[in-house]
């Protein structure tokens, strides 16, 4: 990532703590310089609406094709696509007749555009049946391509849900093109059905399964980390988690960000390096830990354990945490490689970046005032904050 500087008098640019310039004699100079950490006291942040009306909205995304098309996803079943923020969305995909939406956290719940959709018109959702289970499926656009055919659904991943809550519902597609989904413990409360460390069940669990063959639903990749282990499914890449409602890739870095929703005390957010990504074989905890601490005050041993790099208490600060994106856009380069998340609860936005000792730094940064039931990034990496309300705004800086 470069950043625009000015040396001596002219133009130089900044690489990775190094600057490559020309001096006032035309002498080419490269220097080492310190590239300032993000500072929230020297930033002020905002929000742009840019989009209203919208019936309890849950996501935005954007289809990878370069169009620079924005797709804005509503619980009850609808997807609409507008050309720009300035643009009056026009209905993409309708799939009402088969979302089941009756609860708070059921409905169509997420989307992912294949890698190769500018090719295939291939995307995948995530949604609650009628029934109440969760149903990811592959649908495909038109010869128009600002709308998709209903009739063209074919189901990927059917997995009974034995409460109406904790169906997490993000879908997202990796750095390796794989299909990552995220489902939670089964709903109820204190993991009553015992989901959470059940290596047997997909629920509890993120699941990592490659459907570049449209000929099939899915396929397990060979390198999964439980491929033959008798005593974990295959398609699972790590267990032990609650509610996965959001999560998401760096798409600089490849590290894997996962906010998991708690329960009694603790929201927390994890951090999974690319390199251990690839390796996966994790157990987040559930319901043996929640954030950092032992789930009953019985006491636990945590060793066994990937623990999240943030947490918070509900006390003062709210009680669902919603999963964001790493900023990598170019309209705020002060904010580059900052972590975003929020509160569903209160609106409360924090900021993670990582400090100059190289440790992460959390701080509460920003009072949206909004029910933030989720985030979105389009195709330049800028951020979007969701209102459950019907509202979307673009996160600035002022």
């Amino acid at each position: 990532r470069w950043w625009r500087i000015d040396f001596d008098g002219r133009d130089g640019w900044v690489y990775g703590g190094l600057v490559n310039a020309v001096n006032a004699d035309g002498v080419d100079v490269i220097t080492d310089v310190a590239v300032p950490t993000f500072d929230p006291a020297t930033v002020d942040l905002g929000l742009e609406t840019v989009f209203t009306g919208l019936t309890l909205p849950v996501f935005l995304t954007h289809a990878g094709d370069g169009s620079g098309r924005l797709f804005l996803i509503e619980k009850p079943g609808r997807i609409y696509v507008a050309a720009d923020t300035g643009s009056n969305p026009t209905l993409f995909l309708d799939i009402t007749d088969r979302v089941g939406s009756g609860g708070n956290e059921q409905g169509l719940l997420g989307m992912a555009f294949a890698p190769d959709y500018a090719e295939s018109g291939y995307f995948y959702v995530n949604y609650t049946d009628r029934g109440g289970d969760t149903t990811v499926s592959r649908f495909q656009v038109t010869d128009d391509p600002d709308e998709a055919d209903p009739d063209s659904e074919s189901v990927v991943l059917t997995v009974a849900q034995p409460a109406r809550n904790h169906n997490a519902g993000m879908l997202a597609f990796g750095p390796d093109d794989m299909l990552w989904i995220g489902l939670g413990d089964g709903g109820a409360a204190n993991d009553q059905f015992r989901n959470g460390q059940n290596a047997q069940t997909m629920l509890g669990s993120m699941l990592r399964v490659d459907v570049s063959d449209p000929g099939v639903a899915y396929t397990v990749p060979a390198d999964n980390p439980y491929v033959n282990d008798d005593d974990v499914l295959d398609e699972i890449w790590a267990i032990g988690l609650r509610n996965p409602w959001r999560y998401s890739f760096d798409a600089e870095t490849g590290d894997f960000w996962i906010a998991d929703v708690g329960q009694n005390q603790y929201e927390e957010v994890n951090l999974v390096p690319a390199d251990t990504v690839a390796q996966g074989g994790l157990n987040f905890g559930w319901p043996v830990v929640e954030g950092l601490h032992c789930f009953t005050s019985d006491g636990c041993d945590q060793s066994d354990y990937f623990a999240p790099v943030h947490e918070y208490s509900h006390t003062g600060n709210g009680c669902s945490v919603t999963g964001g994106y790493v900023y990598r856009g170019e309209d705020f380069p002060e904010l580059d490689g900052v972590y975003f998340f929020a509160d569903y609860c209160t609106g409360y936005l924090w900021a993670s970046w990582q400090g100059d000792d190289g440790e992460r730094q959390m701080e509460r940064v920003f009072e949206t005032g909004l029910t933030v039931s989720s985030f979105g990034e389009d195709q330049d990496g800028e951020l979007y904050i969701i209102d459950y309300n019907g509202e979307i705004h673009r996160l600035i800086v002022e």
